[in-house]
């Protein structure tokens, strides 16, 4: 079984989904399955099909979530330094062609989170920028075609 790499946040965030559908949408599904059998006949009972598929979705991310810890290896960002890119660091870069700028914290694939601006180091443009130091160019293979930046900031955010 392949280990993938996690910040602590990122660890404590898979921690506290599962608690959350374990603590939270079971009950609550369960509650609706009842609640759609007290209507009577459930064969052809819209909300008792509804809850019992939301049933099924509910515990296979259970178990997505808990293979994911499972698989999780916690890397340490304490002592790590800015002068390359690494797991954890968070890199502004420009994009060599349209001048955008964008700022990114590398983590692993089950915490990528674009809206937190947070990419996995096996992306694309993740596995470019591993071992990038400022001023670098990198160039990304991405779905959308090959894209060029120059790393223009490298920090470590500490935990």
């Amino acid at each position: 079984m392949d280990k993938f790499p996690i910040t602590r946040a990122g660890f404590e965030r898979l921690k506290e989904e599962l608690a959350r559908l374990q603590k939270v949408e079971v009950p609550a599904n369960i509650r609706d399955i009842e609640e759609a059998r007290a209507h009577g006949d459930i064969s052809e009972n819209a909300e008792y099909a509804a809850a019992k598929e939301r049933q099924s979705f509910i515990q296979g991310k259970i178990l997505e979530t808990e293979n994911n810890l499972a698989r999780s290896t916690i890397i340490e960002l304490k002592g790590l330094t800015n002068e390359m890119v690494v797991f954890g660091s968070t890199v502004t870069i420009q994009d060599t062609n349209t001048g955008e700028v964008t700022r990114y914290q590398l983590v692993g694939p089950f915490e990528s989170d674009m809206s937190r601006n947070q990419i996995s180091v096996t992306s694309p443009i993740g596995r470019a920028l591993i071992r990038k130091k400022l001023g670098d160019e990198v160039r990304a293979d991405t779905p959308g075609g090959v894209r060029e930046f120059e790393v223009l900031d490298i920090t470590i955010e500490k935990e």
